[in-house]
């Protein structure tokens, strides 16, 4: 009988290297994503809780320039984060990974291209966005923020099938993150039919988006199997 094949295993320094840029990605990416938390230290940017934190980055804002920039930032480095774990870090991980790389990129087309007026708290922006009448980067803005949501749902979803069952704090919480979303996302389209509270249920989001990446860097970077490992009881595997 002929001996099985073998494949040489990844270099030492190599994995060590791509999970040290997938979390410092990362976590700079994460601070980039997240600089409306600093919006309530300057009083007067948001004149009501109902407007929207990307109405901020309109041109002529206060400070628009440096949040488009910071949300374009935030996307790259997203990207690079999860280009760095790769789509193979967990099997049968690849849809899930895919999902988070359309978040990422659609996160960075979205500062990319920011919005030309505040749609959320002007009836003049709105009335001329549905009749089209606004320059094509809003309409790339708002594509962009669907994709955002879209991808990083999916990708939450597809992780939540592909845990669902196992013991440990990863899937914990991607099912916990699942009821949220349940409750969440009605609430999200209530404030905007309402014209309602929608920058209270964005930071939420925002904070919950920040949980998903979180925990799928944990993942795929191996500290996540680990736990999960050690919760039933079985061997870690050695990994470089």
């Amino acid at each position: 009988m002929s001996a099985p094949l073998s494949f040489p295993a990844q270099p030492r320094p190599l994995v060590a290297t791509r999970r040290a840029a997938a979390w410092f990605f990362g976590i700079a990416g994460l601070l980039a994503y997240n600089w409306w938390v600093l919006v309530p230290l300057r009083p007067g940017l948001m004149t009501s809780p109902s407007e929207l934190f990307s109405n901020l980055e309109v041109t002529g804002q206060p400070f628009a320039t440096w949040m488009q920039h910071a949300d374009l930032l935030s996307g790259l480095l997203l990207a690079g984060a999860f280009l760095a774990t790769g789509g193979r870090s967990i099997p049968g991980g690849w849809r899930d990974w895919l999902g988070m790389t359309v978040f990422a990129a659609s996160g960075a087309l979205g500062g990319l291209c920011p919005e030309s007026c505040a749609d959320e708290i002007s009836a003049r922006c709105r009335a001329m966005e549905w009749s089209f009448q606004l320059p094509f980067q809003q309409y790339v803005h708002i594509v962009a923020g669907i994709l955002e949501f879209g991808g990083i749902t999916a990708a939450l979803l597809l992780a939540f099938r592909r845990t669902r069952g196992e013991k440990g704090i990863t899937a914990r919480v991607y099912r916990d993150m699942v009821i949220a979303a349940a409750v969440a996302y009605p609430l999200l389209g209530a404030a905007y039919m309402l014209n309602s509270l929608g920058g209270v249920m964005e930071a939420l989001f925002f904070t919950g988006f920040s949980v998903i990446v979180l925990t799928e860097l944990s993942d795929r970077t191996g500290l996540g199997r680990r736990q999960r490992l050690d919760s039933e009881g079985l061997p870690t595997p050695l990994t470089p």
